[in-house]
């Protein structure tokens, strides 16, 4: 049965999925939101000689296995052992490093295994599919390679291993060091076990250096390294995007029909993610997506913003199904693109606006923001504005109903807000003074149509008492004090509603989907935040500390847990799960001054 337990790797060009006992299980070509070559993880229908969509190493008469990351990379070491004591280690890696002046970050999936001990037998077994998993992949061979004729892109394995066995399936003692690079139809220059060994260090190098320049807090220190390292490897560096999760239609509950697509950039998700990865200092993440973002305000010549769009940038997002593949668990339908595309989501504004901001004052970038950037952000400046008070699907993207959600209209306050911020610093003072005119103007109206007199508290939409979990993040987007009597009340609300024990749901109301099966873990981790504001520190540590033990493996995080089993759902690795571990060990751990 498949599960959790996955292990990814990447370049921030291409990625892939691991499972616990040496599988490729996913990954798509020739970017994150392509066709996936490997696809076992959402179980293709039909029959195949090996397993369809995978990639998997293994030895005769295997009787166990172990994983773990180099340290500071995302390159993963597997470690087979056999009933007669042979050993065998696999090194997985997606090749990164600078050549020529620039990042080598080529669609390639790199694997190399070395005899440890014994006389160990491998077996590959490599069936990349074709047209969402529908077929085996047409294939060629030559005397070192195989040819994979896919779509868009053919792919070619170059390898010292025996071509032959390889394509039989057949097992062959391991004496030497094998290598296998799955990468662009062309002839590979050079030798390969030279070259991948080379290349293999060179990747470890550049990932330890990038994890080097991270601003980590005292505790936490791993689990925080891990979830910088996925947030970037969930970046289309060739683009700037960041895509909310490296899955889709994972569902977030058992047979709930809640399967998306995640592989696309969200404007929302991205916010959360650059967010965080700022509180670490890693800058070049948030300047490639700000030059992602420039190019979408630029096409949406002050009009519409989508919530989200392709990591080309491209905003039309067909959903469609995947008849070829009967689903996570055989849990189908498995969904291709997203119709979200389309829907009114009115917070984005405000969240492009608040990415960006930080360009206006940040000295270390290396093209900080000017008056013509300002100017062109002041047209998403205008949307906020105009729709702050207008119904929209929210940020829980409901598929059948809307309303003025408070999130929205907070989220284009904060908009307007910073705004004026970026005004001030860049001396231009009449435009600072009408945006921060707007930004008063926005919160008298939530002050006002928010408000729950009943319940002395705001509710989660004008007009409404309800409660869901973005109340808590009226402190983050500074629109009150986490002292504030009003916030105290709301809290209170949100916390008597929504918590499940150790978990927090979005909403406890029936969508169209039913009621909710399953926890949010972005959400738990808002509840921890505000447990700490609130001066309950000593609940929140504890409580983030049972979190963690929910991590895979991997020490990751999917988008929900079930909150009566504790098992995880939905897509993984989701980028809003490695934010709240972010942010969560930044607001909890002692200071650094605590080691003198």
């Amino acid at each position: 049965m498949a599960d959790l337990n996955l292990w990814p790797i990447g370049n921030c060009q291409v990625s892939a999925l691991v499972d616990s006992e040496a599988g490729f299980v996913w990954a798509c070509a020739p970017r994150v939101d392509g066709d996936p070559l490997f696809c076992s993880l959402l179980s293709p229908k039909g029959d195949s000689d090996i397993p369809r969509g995978e990639w998997r190493l293994s030895l005769e008469n295997q009787v166990a296995v172990e994983q773990s990351y180099l340290r500071n990379t995302p390159v993963l070491v597997t470690r087979l052992t056999d009933a007669d004591g042979g050993i065998a280690e696999i090194f997985d890696f997606c090749p990164r490093f600078q050549r020529s002046g620039r990042m080598y970050r080529p669609v390639a999936f790199a694997r190399i295994v070395r005899p440890i001990a014994g006389a160990p037998r491998l077996k590959v077994a490599l069936n990349p599919s074709a047209n969402w998993g529908a077929k085996d992949a047409e294939t060629t061979t030559g005397t070192n390679h195989v040819r994979y004729l896919l779509k868009p892109q053919p792919l070619r394995l170059t390898t010292d291993a025996p071509v032959g066995q390889i394509m039989e399936g057949r097992a062959f003692r391991l004496e030497r060091a094998q290598h296998f690079f799955l990468g662009p139809d062309e002839p590979f220059v050079g030798n390969v076990g030279h070259t991948l060994a080379t290349w293999l260090h060179q990747t470890i190098e550049d990932w330890r250096d990038w994890v080097r320049g991270l601003a980590i807090p005292l505790e936490w220190q791993k689990v925080v390294i891990r979830a910088a390292i996925t947030l970037k490897l969930c970046q289309h560096e060739e683009t700037g995007a960041i895509v909310a999760a490296l899955t889709t239609s994972v569902p977030e509950a058992a047979d709930s029909g809640r399967n998306w697509d995640y592989r696309y950039c969200w404007i929302r998700d991205a916010y959360y993610t650059v967010q965080a990865l700022n509180r670490l200092g890693a800058l070049d993440v948030l300047e490639l997506y700000l030059g992602y973002l420039r190019n979408i305000v630029d096409d949406a010549k002050g009009g519409h913003i989508q919530p989200l769009y392709a990591v080309s940038g491209e905003a039309k997002i067909e959903e469609w199904e995947a008849d070829g593949l009967a689903g996570y668990r055989g849990m189908g339908p498995v969904r291709v693109g997203n119709a979200a595309y389309y829907q009114i989501q009115h917070d984005a504004y405000g969240q492009i606006i608040l990415s960006n901001v930080q360009a206006f004052f940040d000295e270390r970038l290396f093209r900080p923001a000017t008056v013509a950037d300002f100017q062109a952000l002041e047209k998403v400046g205008e949307r906020a504005w105009t729709m702050h008070d207008q119904p929209d699907a929210g940020l829980w993207e409901y598929r059948t109903r809307s309303a003025v959600h408070t999130y929205s209209s907070v989220m284009s306050w904060a908009g307007c807000d910073r705004l004026a911020n970026a005004a001030a610093v860049l001396g231009l003072d009449d435009r600072a003074a009408l945006w921060r005119e707007r930004e008063q103007a926005i919160r008298a109206r939530i002050e006002k149509e928010a408000w729950f007199a009943k319940e002395e508290r705001f509710g989660a939409s004008f007009g409404g008492g309800e409660t869901d979990a973005s109340l808590l993040q009226l402190v983050d987007m500074r629109f009150v004090a986490p002292d504030d009597p009003r916030f105290v009340r709301t809290f209170e609300a949100v916390e008597r509603e929504l918590r499940r024990g150790e978990h927090m749901l979005r909403y406890a109301a029936e969508d169209d989907f039913g009621l909710p099966e399953t926890a949010f873990n972005f959400c738990t981790f808002w509840l921890i935040e505000a447990l700490h504001l609130a001066g309950r520190s000593d609940e929140a540590r504890a409580l983030f500390e049972r979190t963690l033990e929910r991590l895979t493996p991997a020490g990751l995080l999917s988008e929900d847990t079930d909150f009566e089993t504790g098992e995880l759902w939905g897509n993984y690795p989701q980028t809003y799960s490695l934010v709240g571990l972010i942010n969560c060990a930044m607001m909890l751990s002692k200071p650094w001054t605590a080691i003198r």
